[in-house]
């Protein structure tokens, strides 16, 4: 399993928007902060505002913030947005039938009990848990 770069720059982006609250950031200062492109951060801010999770202002003077409250946020929800179904294997998925072992494998009854342990941890884990007395984050994210 890998983490894409669009779920890891989502997670990034919400992450600096929590640590400068009540403040409209622009992408400018996540893609520096974070070592980003500033266009593959245009498409992840899209798929965020889009999803609720970030409002932006348009204008001279515009930018982004949080939708949402951090604590109001779960990683898991996140991830589901953008990773849709992680695959451990051939076996999970839509062409899962091309299996031959399909009908009488316990391992694929296994892998999606990892998958479901996955996502209930992702779950129990709030935006606000991730940046919440974490200065070192802070100290990388703020916004001078």
């Amino acid at each position: 399993m890998h983490l894409t770069t669009r779920t890891s720059l989502a997670m990034k982006t919400l992450m600096f928007c929590a640590v400068n609250p009540g403040r409209i950031v622009r992408r400018a200062e996540i893609a520096q902060s974070c070592n980003a492109s500033e266009n593959h951060l245009a498409q992840v801010i899209y798929l965020l505002a889009q999803q609720g999770f970030l409002k932006t202002i348009r204008g001279r003077s515009g930018g982004l913030m949080l939708a949402r409250a951090p604590e109001d946020v779960t990683v898991g929800e996140v991830f589901r947005k953008f990773e849709r179904v992680l695959a451990f294997s051939d076996c999970i998925g839509p062409d899962k039938s091309d299996c031959p072992l399909a009908a009488h494998c316990r391992l694929t009854c296994v892998l999606n009990e990892a998958l479901d342990a996955f996502y209930a941890r992702l779950d129990a884990t709030r935006l606000s848990d991730l940046v919440d007395g974490n200065e070192a984050l802070a100290r990388q994210l703020r916004v001078a």
